[in-house]
């Protein structure tokens, strides 16, 4: 039973590194070991220890979804907990997070989870979302999909090449470093939805090249106030040693013109 479970994390070990173009003997010497005991330790030689996993596993800047499942292949407990953003231990993260929706008012701000699903947003969201067909505002609502669905916000976007070419190449970076495989299936069906005027997907090749040189690319949305424009931040935990915290971003917009500014601030005043 042991050996199995040796060489279960040793192969998860050499995928990582495989995943983070690391040679064998870049990790080792980044986490102060001897190649040959990283050899061992890939091949099943060797056991590592809790702290090695774990030493290792922050080398390779592992998620720590990930980690937990590395500690349980070596057959040791998790060592990071996941609790539910409702939970009383989370309650000052939760308040924390809702703080920071409510002071981006007037502009719009969301909070979600690994895979995009929206966990709570400010008001100032509530009236781009209102046109989008309700199955895809129904619980759990995923916001690259309502993005981007032909049902969804995509005709309401201007520069709906640009951004969506921008979210799937986002996308994709998220998927090399977390080997999601969920995530790697709404690349999959996002990669499928056709653009007006398109009469196949785009390619592999299209998301790849969806790199701009500028400062950054816009989110320019049609409303009956005329064309909005948006440039987005996103805010993640400094320090998170819980599941769920480490998983969770804020993706903010402020407008990227003054017309958009101003549009906002009328908003915010009739709210």
């Amino acid at each position: 039973m042991e050996g199995i479970q040796t060489q279960e994390v040793g192969g998860l070990l050499r995928k990582w590194r495989e995943r983070r173009r690391l040679s064998q003997l870049g990790l080792a010497l980044e986490a102060e070991i001897s190649t040959r005991h990283l050899s061992f330790l890939e091949t099943g030689r060797s056991l590592p220890s809790r702290e090695m996993v774990l030493r290792l596993a922050e080398q390779l800047d592992v998620p720590l979804r990930e980690r937990n499942a590395l500690l349980i292949a070596a057959g040791y407990a998790p060592a990071f907990p996941e609790r539910p953003l409702a939970d009383p231990a989370l309650g000052a993260a939760r308040k924390a997070v809702d703080l920071v929706l409510a002071g981006h008012e007037p502009y719009p701000a969301l909070a979600i989870d690994r895979h995009w699903t929206l966990i709570a947003s400010n008001n100032a969201v509530l009236p781009l979302i209102a046109g989008a067909d309700p199955s895809l505002l129904q619980p759990p609502v995923n916001v690259l999909r309502l993005s981007l669905h032909p049902a969804g916000l995509a005709l309401r976007i201007a520069n709906l090449a640009e951004w969506r070419s921008h979210l799937l190449s986002r996308l994709r970076r998220q998927i090399e470093v977390t080997a999601d495989q969920v995530l790697a299936d709404l690349l999959k069906e996002l990669s499928g939805y056709l653009m007006p005027g398109e009469s196949a997907s785009i390619s592999d090749n299209d998301i790849a090249d969806g790199e701009y040189a500028g400062v950054v690319v816009p989110f320019q949305f049609i409303t009956e106030q005329g064309i909005l424009s948006f440039f987005s931040t996103t805010t993640i935990f400094g320090t998170p040693v819980d599941i769920t915290l480490s998983e969770l971003a804020i993706e903010s917009f402020f407008p990227a013109d003054a017309t958009t500014a101003a549009a906002l601030g009328r908003f915010g005043d009739n709210t």
